[in-house]
């Protein structure tokens, strides 16, 4: 694709990533059949090509209305568009370049930027699990896609479970190694069963979790919502408090039992690669991220007998589109499920979004319930009496509309 990137932009380091993003698209249309928003609406600006060419009219002439902001917000990032594509266009880090010089070009409403504000200091506010408590027994009063996420966890509490996250810092004094399990924001206040079920899990394999008090939100929400300063800001306080560990061998690995979350701190390297300060720092930090099936199966030789010595059991299996296209670690997930006794069922079009996607369900409620509702269809289709997934954001979306008990499919495995 030829380009004329406004002079001013390619003196920039985003505008030459651009430009070069830009340039490596052959305009195929591969991406459309992959497209969730493009399934649901049929409207090609609402597609990554129709996206990658107002992204390029804004670069090259600084033109933009409300309208390609729309179209833009639209995208759920799922990347579904580059597992399909064919020349390796990193669509993902084009669409943050275009929302970045879109956001200085043509700023928000006054309530848009209210409603992203709140959205960006309540999710990874200290103050959210007590809000989400008091917002159980509100529920039935709050709008339809709030009271979604308030559902109340049909799980017993974590204190039913082995470890706790309590004791977890202290690890065990026969443990061999030690792993480092980001405490997050949003997952811990909406089920912090699934973080002592990690735990659980990890102390079975004789090792040692971590949590610096330091660190907390990875950065995700703030880059969904434009606000990359910010990103960058937590993401720094989580390198500052991980990598010391990292360094002095106190730690092996950081592990990520949130897809969205794994994907975002992989995407570190990216993130400051024109940082001299912390360049080198991010890349290690994304490098040592592993899901926590990677990190089951690199210590399979310690897997507890009673894990595997089990009767087969379906499951209906949601793979988060941050774990298929972005980790692209969907197969080391279903791999671990099988070896230990689940059987993993995929629907049909399992590559396609729930309608989750972070604060997308916020902010395009309808287009996420409809995405919902076809995930749902097609997950009603396989066998388990549980659905399973690997992301809170995706738990919590099918749950609110689902028959079946959603599940991060380490709760399962805990409760062996």
């Amino acid at each position: 694709m030829q380009t004329r990137i406004l002079p001013e932009l390619l003196s920039t380091a985003d505008g030459q990533r651009a430009d070069a993003i830009l340039r490596n698209c052959v305009h195929c249309g591969f991406c459309l059949a992959t497209c969730p928003t493009y399934q649901v609406r049929g409207d090609e600006l609402d597609s990554p090509r129709g996206r990658i060419d107002l992204i390029k009219t804004l670069l090259e002439t600084g033109e933009a209305t409300t309208a390609t902001r729309q179209h833009l917000d639209r995208c759920l990032g799922c990347r579904a568009c580059e597992t399909t594509c064919p020349s390796g266009v990193k669509y993902h880090q084009l669409l943050a370049i275009g929302q970045r010089e879109l956001e200085r070009r043509v700023p928000r409403s006054l309530p848009q930027r209210l409603i992203r504000e709140a959205l960006r200091r309540g999710l990874t506010s200290s103050l959210l699990a007590p809000a989400v408590r008091l917002g159980e027994w509100l529920r039935p009063l709050m709008p339809g896609p709030l009271r979604d996420k308030l559902q109340a966890s049909r799980l017993p509490p974590s204190e039913a479970l082995g470890g706790t996250l309590a004791r977890s810092s202290s690890g065990r004094s026969n443990a061999h190694a030690a792993v480092i399990l980001p405490r997050g924001c949003v997952q811990p206040a909406l089920d912090a069963d699934i973080d002592a079920a990690t735990v659980t899990v990890l102390q079975a394999l004789d090792l040692e979790v971590l949590q610096p008090p330091a660190g907390a939100c990875c950065g995700a929400i703030a880059a969904h919502l434009d606000d990359q300063d910010r990103a960058a800001a937590q993401a720094r306080a989580n390198i500052d408090a991980w990598w010391p560990l990292l360094e002095s061998g106190a730690a092996s690995a950081i592990v990520s039992n949130a897809s969205g979350c794994g994907l975002t701190l992989r995407d570190y390297a990216d993130w400051f690669v024109d940082d001299p300060l912390y360049a080198d720092k991010a890349r290690a930090v994304a490098a040592a991220t592993v899901d926590i099936a990677v990190c089951l199966q690199q210590y399979r030789s310690r897997w507890p007998e009673r894990w595997t010595r089990v009767a087969p059991q379906a499951v209906a299996w949601h793979p988060p589109c941050t774990l298929q296209h972005g980790l692209r670690n969907a197969d080391a997930v279903e791999t671990t499920l099988r070896e230990l006794g689940f059987d993993p069922q995929r629907p049909a079009d399992a590559h396609l979004c729930c309608g989750s996607a972070g604060t997308y369900s916020l902010l395009q409620p309808e287009l996420a319930s409809e995405l919902r509702s076809r995930k749902l269809a097609a997950l009603d289709a396989v066998a388990g009496e549980v659905i399973v997934t690997a992301n809170i954001g995706c738990q919590r979306h099918l749950s609110a509309a689902s028959a079946r008990p959603v599940l991060h499919w380490v709760q399962l495995l805990a409760r062996r």
